[in-house]
């Protein structure tokens, strides 16, 4: 009797195994390495998504981008196009992880990584856009929240094209990064390195606060003065005088207008 449970039992579980292959051959993705979903059975390119378009003026031309990789600022959208149809003809679901670009194919998925926490996420590019100068992908409210970018509205990051997308979804969160400890000792000012300088501040728990608010590239930086140390809150740093622009670009959009590009040259 024991050994007919047991070989009843093994049965199960190999048809229940049997069924979970299934189901993932079915929607087209299996895990890879690295957590990149490989999509073993893409959706066709939507028809007439990559003709050329004008807005305000500006062309623009869809392409296959295989080696697209940029570094930019992003922006996101939520409840006020929620349900609403997309470029490619799916609803816009404001909580999936989902994004617009101006020039890749429809459907694709991109991956997106948050500068400022090292956050990383697949997103599904199904819709057209952002028409906005210096911004190179819109996301949707959940991808900025996997991201960490509700708060900030704008954020530097990297997106990466990987291709066609699933029929349905292939959006995943790929990597929460825990943040970092405080550091309490001045950063290292490699040769031809570049930082941003936020804001510079008499008290320490105020610069501490906007460090904080920035992510973990943001650090404190003590400065000796005359009268009393001036505590600078620094971002980065970044190994080009282009990606430290962009990020400037980026710290300001948050709200510190008068932040500064610093070159340890």
């Amino acid at each position: 009797m024991a050994g007919r449970i047991n070989t009843k039992w093994v049965r199960g579980a190999l048809a229940v195994g049997l069924l979970s292959l299934l189901a993932a051959c079915a929607g087209g993705v299996r895990p890879d390495v690295g957590g990149i979903p490989a999509v073993t059975d893409p959706a066709p390119i939507v028809s007439g998504t990559m003709r050329p378009y004008q807005i305000r003026g500006r062309w623009y031309q869809p392409a296959e981008q295989p080696g697209y990789d940029e570094t930019g600022a992003a922006s996101w959208y939520g409840d006020q196009f929620n349900g609403r149809p997309t470029a490619t003809g799916e609803r816009f679901d404001m909580h999936a992880l989902t994004a617009a670009h101006k020039t890749l194919p429809l459907p694709g998925l991109v991956e997106v990584t948050n500068l400022s926490n090292g956050r990383r996420i697949v997103a599904r590019v199904n819709d057209r856009g952002p028409f906005v100068d210096g911004r190179i992908i819109d996301l949707s409210r959940g991808s900025a929240e996997a991201l960490g970018m509700l708060q900030a509205g704008v954020g530097e990051v990297r997106v990466r094209y990987l291709g066609r997308a699933p029929r349905l979804g292939g959006g995943t969160a790929l990597q929460y990064a825990r943040a970092a400890p405080p550091r309490t000792t001045p950063p290292s000012y490699e040769n031809g390195a570049y930082w941003i300088q936020a804001g510079a501040f008499l008290d320490r728990r105020a610069a501490r606060r906007v460090a904080d608010r920035l992510g973990e590239r943001a650090t404190v930086d003590t400065t000796p003065g005359a009268d009393a140390a001036m505590f600078r809150v620094l971002v980065g740093p970044w190994p080009d005088a282009n990606a430290a622009e962009h990020a400037r670009q980026a710290v300001i959009a948050r709200g510190y207008a008068d932040a500064l590009l610093i070159s340890a040259r």
